[in-house]
């Protein structure tokens, strides 16, 4: 596993139910800001074993990239979609200052 997937994974492990934070937001706390499809590529690896919360990893707009699934797994931590069926990131973003209170590194 490399650092960066790591990183990616204690951040995504730190989001708190209910909250969600977009890929770029998590590529720049794992140290590279341009890295949002490794964050969506170190997701994928992962499986339930794991127990990551991939599902509150979503686009920048609140759209989500693994539709019914992820949406049940976000509606169950008491999220609210928009019509369009998309998180308010107004409400729901976990932002970067929450973020960075919770890591150590």
């Amino acid at each position: 596993m490399t650092n960066f997937n790591r990183r990616v994974y204690e951040i995504v492990c730190r989001i708190p139910p209910g909250r969600v934070m977009s890929y770029g937001q998590v590529a720049r706390l794992a140290g590279n800001a341009h890295a949002s499809r490794a964050v969506g590529y170190a997701l994928h690896q992962t499986d339930d074993e794991d127990h990551v919360p991939w599902q509150r990893v979503v686009y920048k707009d609140g759209g989500l990239a693994f539709g019914d699934r992820q949406y049940a797994l976000l509606q169950a931590e008491g999220v609210v979609f928009t019509a369009e069926e998309k998180v308010d990131m107004a409400l729901y973003r976990w932002t970067q200052e929450e973020a960075e209170e919770s890591l150590w590194w």
